[in-house]
């Protein structure tokens, strides 16, 4: 074979080889949603649930270990609050690098516009349609009037974005304006701020199908299925505190494989979003509160009953002891003067 022919045919392989790479690198290179390697986050929640539960069966033998993870909460909790000073400045960069990855900051400005509206309605049919529709079924009430009784609370939590600042607003509004009993708020709302996050689950249930689509996965029912159940059970370790749901937003994308870096695409309008989804939270706790007071309402006044005979039968049993004294006042009470003269 000539030398010639060997040059060409090696530039000709070479050639094709470039264009090869060339197309491969202009193709879509599409993500399949499902298992990815790292940390599995809905197992750790799991086991976190069942081994709480045994620590609080264990009583006295479990309270050393229930001491070190309050000492290990609290630790942790101050470590977030100096990262959080300089939180501010990561997001920047943060939202700047994907500005950056993207090829048309335009379609995705739209695509977080709609993002945002299907939020709002979701939270409104929630809100105003679902929560009110659940509380007249169960009280035959006007449940209009009763969310009127919660306007200051809705307001607080509106411009707060936290739950558990709303809540000496919320017992007010309450126990004055809507006169729940308040044995019903004081056990009701505090476990409400902390566990009922029913606008925080819907978020981020929206927030991880909006995810997938931007990355141009297809989501199957199960996945769909997965993210609901996942986005409920986070919303329960949610804190009641402003962003909350970022956090815990990691363990719902990592249940069914997809990116948790593209949380940085939802954090611009997330801070308008978090404060309506802590007013859905607040309207919902309120509404528990009322319906779980209807429900109760035989054994509120079984107990009332109770207590008021317990209060008779005690001045029942200080009566004789009274008594005594007035006895002894009038055996011993002598004749007047006049009498005495007679």
């Amino acid at each position: 074979v000539p030398t010639g022919n060997l040059y060409s045919i090696h530039f000709s392989n070479i050639f094709n080889l470039t264009n090869a790479t060339q197309e491969i690198s202009r193709e879509e290179i599409i993500p399949i949603s499902g298992t990815t390697s790292g940390v599995n986050a809905l197992g750790l929640v799991v086991f976190s649930m069942c081994f709480g539960l045994i620590i609080g069966n264990m009583k006295e033998e479990g309270e050393a270990l229930r001491e070190f993870f309050n000492s290990l909460n609290e630790a942790i909790m101050r470590l977030v609050a100096i990262i959080m000073w300089y939180a501010p400045i990561g997001i920047l960069f943060l939202i700047a690098g994907k500005i950056v990855e993207m090829d048309d900051i335009t379609e995705m400005g739209g695509q977080l516009g709609m993002y945002t509206i299907t939020v709002i309605i979701g939270l409104l049919i929630h809100g105003m349609v679902i929560l009110p529709t659940l509380y007249f079924v169960i009280t035959r009430k006007n449940p209009f009037i009763f969310i009127t009784g919660l306007l200051q609370a809705l307001i607080t939590a509106l411009g707060t974005s936290s739950s558990s600042a709303t809540l000496p607003i919320t017992f007010k509004c309450l126990e004055e304006n809507n006169k729940v009993d308040k044995r019903v708020t004081r056990f009701v709302l505090p476990v409400g701020a902390t566990i009922n996050m029913d606008g925080t689950a819907l978020y981020e249930a929206l927030a991880a199908i909006f995810i997938a689509q931007v990355n141009n996965m297809d989501m199957n029912f199960g996945q769909i299925i997965t993210i609901s159940i996942t986005a409920t059970a986070a919303s329960i370790g949610a804190a009641g505190i402003p962003q909350a749901g970022l956090v815990t937003m990691v363990i719902v994308l990592t249940s069914v494989g997809l990116p948790t870096d593209d949380i940085t695409l939802i954090i611009a309008v997330d801070w308008f979003l978090d404060r309506l989804r802590t007013t859905t939270n607040v309207l919902g706790d309120s509404i528990g509160a009322g319906i779980i007071e209807f429900l109760s309402k035989d054994e509120l006044q079984n107990g009332d009953v109770e207590m008021g005979n317990s209060v008779v039968e005690e001045n029942e049993v200080k009566k004789p002891y009274q008594m005594i004294p007035q006895e002894n006042e009038y055996e011993n009470e002598k004749p007047p003067d006049s009498e005495t003269k007679m």
